[in-house]
């Protein structure tokens, strides 16, 4: 069963406020077999967070691949050992592309952003499953249009499914959490560091040993499989937790727990908000919204203008290996911090959106003048870099979520996960005009 049926109206979960549904749930792993569907549930936000995100970050991880290589004409398989490298700009120190890796990042963030953009005036009218089926359904289309793509064109489509697939799925899944206990917001996170770490750890580690960019993509297939699996079979509604429970409960769902509950504010969805409610949540939401927005722009500003420009000719690896390094290592980082909320937690997120625009300064100094001597000191701040990152998006996500009033919840959520998007969108608009000068300058 799945959690579409906390949106009937007739829903014995949807009763209890939110307040009452905590305290049922944090008593229910003493009831038999409570405890094991508290981890499942646990467990599917972990995957959830995992499958969604992956595309997204496997896109990124190729982008410097789907820009210099095209493929040999008459070539209609994605096996494609010898690629046809696109002419790159020889008189430049930074070995340029002729389009920024920005593009790919610009394609696999405007649908996520015109998504959560227009999701608070109407998503939440359409049921959850749905959403999830076209989730699996574009993150595999993406896989599938860009490993066979002949053309830098058709692969910035494949990566625009990704990009819809995984701005869908954000503001889905994170509505979600709201009906479950705050915990699983924790474990959400981490599976979307997750996401990060082995998204760009496989494509580094599938191309290092031989296979195409195209093979390494169809190879990923089965995420959007176990993104269905994940929701369909593995995550428990709420009413079915609420099942295992005595009939105290079930009589509980039809009246109020005592007298004087009755006039205990139910949970309402968003399509039970007023326009001013909404307005007055989203003004409380700006102390979040703008920070972690700064966090996300500085860094993905690193990533998509400055990675493929912090370019060493004195290693072993080419061009396209040091930025899957890149990649890797920062998702790694990532990682790291989203998973870390039970022994790291920050109160305030500007804070950290302060230190990554330090870290963009000093790299865009290092890409300017070339003074940093070894691959290696990039590696340790980028590493920095993800931990920062990831670190804004965990804590931004358990503040509102610890925060915010029972019945603002879910339309909280889904709208703060906007701020990334913002950033991101901002920063890749910009990086696209300062390759092209970096690279004409120099």
């Amino acid at each position: 069963m799945t959690p579409d049926a906390t949106m009937a109206p007739t829903d014995s979960w949807q009763q209890h406020s939110d307040s009452e549904r905590e305290e049922l749930l944090s008593s229910m792993p003493h009831q038999p077999g409570a405890q094991s569907v508290h981890w499942r549930n646990l467990i599917s936000f972990w995957l959830l967070g995992l499958c969604n995100n992956f595309s997204y970050v496997v896109m990124l991880s190729a982008a410097h691949d789907i820009l210099s290589h095209q493929r040999a004409p008459g070539n209609h398989s994605h096996v494609d050992p010898e690629p046809t490298p696109i002419p790159q700009n020889s008189t430049s120190r930074y070995d340029c592309n002729p389009l920024s890796t920005a593009a790919v990042l610009l394609a696999d963030i405007l649908p996520t952003f015109i998504i959560k953009l227009l999701a608070p005036l109407g998503l939440h009218l359409l049921p959850y499953s749905p959403r999830v089926i076209l989730c699996g359904a574009c993150a595999a289309g993406s896989f599938l249009l860009v490993a066979f793509s002949q053309e830098v064109v058709t692969s910035l489509s494949g990566v625009v499914l990704a990009s819809i697939s995984s701005g869908l799925g954000e503001i889905t899944f994170l509505a979600l959490t709201a009906f479950y206990p705050r915990e699983v917001v924790s474990w959400w996170s981490s599976g979307t560091g997750g996401a990060g770490l082995l998204g760009a750890l496989s494509y580094l580690g599938l191309t290092l040993v031989g296979l195409s960019p195209g093979n390494a993509l169809l190879s990923m297939l089965g995420l959007p499989v176990l993104l269905l699996a994940s929701y369909f079979l593995l995550l428990k509604s709420p009413d079915s937790l609420v099942s295992q429970r005595d009939g105290v409960l079930e009589t509980s769902a039809q009246q109020p727990l005592i007298p004087e509950e009755s006039s205990k504010p139910r949970l309402n969805f968003n399509v039970n908000l007023s326009f001013s409610e909404r307005w007055n949540v989203f003004k409380g939401l700006l102390k979040y919204i703008v920070p972690l927005a700064l966090v996300y722009f500085a860094e993905y500003f690193i990533n998509q203008g400055l990675f493929e420009l912090l370019f060493f000719r004195n290693t072993s690896m080419t061009h396209s290996q040091q930025y899957r390094w890149y990649q890797m290592l920062y998702q790694a980082g990532v990682f790291v911090s989203r998973s870390s909320l039970h022994c790291c937690h920050f109160r305030y997120i500007w804070i950290l959106s302060v230190l990554q625009f330090l870290n963009l300064g000093f790299l865009m100094a290092a890409v300017w003048f070339g003074f940093l001597p070894s691959i290696y000191l990039v590696f340790l701040i980028i590493l920095y870099e993800g931990f920062l990152g990831g670190a804004a998006y965990v804590n931004t996500f358990h503040n509102i979520a610890v925060e915010t009033k029972d019945e603002h919840r879910e339309f909280a959520m889904s709208t703060a996960c906007i701020a990334d998007t913002l950033g991101i969108s901002l920063s890749g608009a910009l990086a696209l005009p300062l390759h092209d000068f970096l690279c004409q300058s120099h």
